[in-house]
């Protein structure tokens, strides 16, 4: 059991069936009247955050997040398999599971899982992966303008924005978190 006044930034705690996680907390005593907590949580399935004021010593349910590393192995159109590495366990999860990020995930890859009571809320990837361009136009000789830049596919679909010197081949580092290209690897 864990009460309002031992919140702290982090912290999870489970509230109408639902799993909340502390952003920022402030412990209130005004000179007049009781004191409480003024709290801003979010959601951790669905990332909506909340505010709302508590009395300390309203209880809730302390809950347990388990986040496991997991290999990505493949998709069979429907379902996206992964494994433990250790037990050799496969997991299959559907597609709402998987985030934006989830296209720049080629088989083989380690990602991090998150469940509460065995259900998969989350799928992160390795915040960089290097992935190789597929296809892309040739650079224009002369187009020097600064920030020029061109779409190529990569080789897991995703298409990004890269700077004309990238050829078809070549392998490119990638921010998962925000789809950019950072350098050639």
């Amino acid at each position: 059991m864990l009460t309002a006044g031992d919140f702290r930034n982090g912290v999870t705690f489970e509230m109408e069936g639902k799993v909340y996680q502390v952003i920022e907390f402030q412990h209130v005593k005004p000179g007049k009247g009781a004191a409480f907590v003024r709290t801003k949580y979010k959601d951790v399935v669905t990332g909506t955050i909340r505010e709302t004021s508590f009395n300390p010593t309203a209880k809730f349910e302390n809950a347990v997040i388990e986040r496991r590393k997991l290999d990505y192995l493949y998709t069979d159109g429907e379902l996206y398999y992964f494994m433990d590495p250790e037990t050799f366990d496969q997991i299959p999860l559907n597609a709402d599971k998987l985030g934006d990020n989830f296209k720049f995930v080629k088989e083989n890859t380690t990602c991090t899982i998150s469940s509460f009571k065995g259900n998969v809320f989350s799928v992160e990837p390795p915040t960089f992966v290097e992935l190789a361009v597929t296809e892309t136009e040739p650079g224009v000789r002369g187009d020097t303008a600064t920030n020029v830049t061109k779409p190529a596919t990569l080789e897991t679909g995703a298409v990004i924005k890269v700077p004309i010197f990238i050829n078809e081949g070549d392998v490119l580092r990638i921010d998962t978190r925000t789809g950019e290209y950072l350098e050639r690897a």
